[in-house]
């Protein structure tokens, strides 16, 4: 260990991913972006969870040891190759600094799994655990959307999560992450952490943080945490889409001191979500109707397809709407966006004003979407590159082309990019406020982004690998019973405790426990 003095030596590291199960495309090492250690030091000040605890290191004179960054875009489940080359990538990179920190901060997702590893962020833990020993404090810092599994909890000190949706806290959770990090080094904390374990997949508009019953109970853990009552608070609804053995919502509280405060604020604040669990089950519009409706609308429309989200992992091909309004004979301006490689690779090919016939739609998932024969004008190309309006990191989208055939624009991309804001859109030249309805590929988005100027905003029942009608999905891994796969699931809060550390770093792990709350 350092001596006495000495700025305590911080290891940061990162891998993130969300997937989704029912995406038959699987993902690759490909596509992950890794950036390794003095590279990481850029993100200081950005609006990342790396970013925000890199400006809380650098004003506390922190000795920062950067080691890799992993961050992929979201899309089917890792495969065994992909995972095993970069667990081994990851190993490799922070395996010299062990016996050399004082400290571990680790940027996850909690969404991540591979063919063969279904909990690969706990086994990233495990890992770090053997490399580092018992005595070195490890703090993560997760997705709303990601799954705290008991694997990954057992080789933790402390975690912070996002706490809002849409996701604008990144640096901030960055931020509570390092500061409690810190808080255990400096005072040789010994926290424990309570977990209570939801059976509920929770979407849908309730799920909005700014006026949803989901950010009124994050209201609580905020309030828990700001208090003093605890050193961090959190409710996690995680990710429906990523089928594996402990999907769940679920409560996380962190307390200095282990008198059963951390238990009863979890089982809590559990209660409170499972009591409005009826609100949040999304509430959708079949494709039909709202086709129907949209057609009395007067100003702008929004259809939110969040069955083929790319930001949840879905395959992002989805040419349902874009078909139902064209049989309905909708004449309006339409503005959507699909990943088609062929499309966008026979528009590279031809240019410019040529026009081309293209099967749209289903060159991923064809078993849930029918090609659509069309003939299109090339009205522009591109890279596909642009700068995420809220995060500010790069997406790389492949070579994408501007179509337009009838009275519909429709963006075709080659890489299933976050399509959660307008970044795209803009970096193509098209601003969605000049059509009169637009396709918006996530669950939500920011307010100002399409609803703070749209008259309608339709959540279209469209199928798709990330749909909010969660029975259409097809789970098989995931506990049962759970709400609402399985209407009748009763609940009754059970709290399980972490207390990891002793204190004055004696070198011993505590047996978890486990209380009836």
């Amino acid at each position: 260990m350092k001596p006495a003095g000495e700025a305590p030596r911080v290891l940061v590291a990162e891998c993130m991913q969300e997937v989704s199960s029912f995406n038959p495309l699987l993902s690759q090492y490909e596509d992950f972006t890794i950036e390794t250690a003095d590279t990481l030091l850029s993100r200081r000040g950005t609006n990342t969870s790396i970013g925000g605890a890199l400006a809380v290191f650098h004003a506390a004179a922190v000795a920062v040891i950067p080691t890799i960054s992993a961050r992929a875009p979201s899309t089917g489940v890792l495969s065994s190759a992909g995972w095993k080359r970069l667990a081994d990538d990851f190993t490799a990179a922070v395996a010299p600094h062990a016996g050399a920190v004082d400290a571990v901060y680790l940027s996850l997702h909690g969404a991540m799994a591979s063919q063969d590893e279904t909990d690969p962020e706990g086994f990233l833990l495990e890992r770090m655990r053997e490399l580092f020993g018992h005595a070195v404090p490890i703090v993560i810092s997760l997705d709303l959307h990601g799954i705290a599994t008991d694997r990954m909890l057992r080789q933790v000190d402390g975690v912070t999560v996002y706490k809002t949706y849409p996701h604008t806290d990144f640096s901030d959770t960055g931020v509570r992450a390092a500061r409690l990090l810190l808080d255990i080094v400096k005072r040789d904390l010994s926290p424990v952490i309570a977990r209570v374990v939801v059976p509920m997949l929770a979407r849908g508009d309730e799920c909005v943080t700014r006026n949803g019953l989901y950010g009124d109970v994050l209201g609580e853990a905020l309030l828990l945490e700001r208090s003093g009552q605890a050193l961090a608070a959190a409710v996690m609804i995680g990710n429906p889409f990523t089928d594996v053995p402990e999907l769940c919502t679920q409560a996380l509280v962190v307390c200095e001191q282990d008198d059963g405060s951390a238990e009863r604020a979890a089982a809590s604040l559990a209660g409170a979500l499972w009591e409005g669990r009826h609100r949040l089950v999304a509430k959708l519009v079949d494709v039909d109707k709202a086709v129907a409706l949209a057609g009395c609308v007067d100003g702008p429309v929004i259809f939110t397809d969040a069955a083929d989200a790319t930001s949840s992992g879905a395959s992002g091909d989805s040419n349902v709407l874009i078909r139902a309004l064209r049989k309905a004979g909708y004449g309006r301006r339409v503005l959507a966006h699909i990943v088609d490689a062929p499309a966008a690779q026979a528009a590279h090919t031809a240019g410019v004003g040529a026009e081309i016939d293209v099967a749209l739609g289903g060159s991923v998932d064809p078993h849930r979407f029918q090609p659509m024969a069309v003939r299109a004008r090339v009205e522009s190309l591109s890279a596909g590159r642009a700068i995420l309006e809220t995060m500010r990191l790069p997406i790389d989208a492949g070579l994408s082309a501007v179509l337009t055939f009838d009275n519909f624009t429709v963006l075709a991309i080659t890489k299933p990019a976050f399509l959660f804001d307008r970044s795209l859109y803009f970096a193509n030249g098209l601003d969605p406020r000049h059509f009169d309805l637009v396709v918006v590929k996530s669950p939500h988005t920011e307010f100002h982004m399409y609803e703070q100027w749209a008259a309608r905003n339709f959540n279209v029942d469209a199928p798709g690998s990330t749909s909010a009608n969660v029975r259409s999905l097809g789970h098989r891994l995931c506990g049962r019973p759970i709400y609402p796969l399985d209407p009748e699931t009763t609940f009754t809060p059970r709290a399980v405790t972490y207390h990891r550390r002793q204190p004055d770093r004696l070198r011993s792990l505590r047996t978890v426990a486990t209380r009836q709350v």
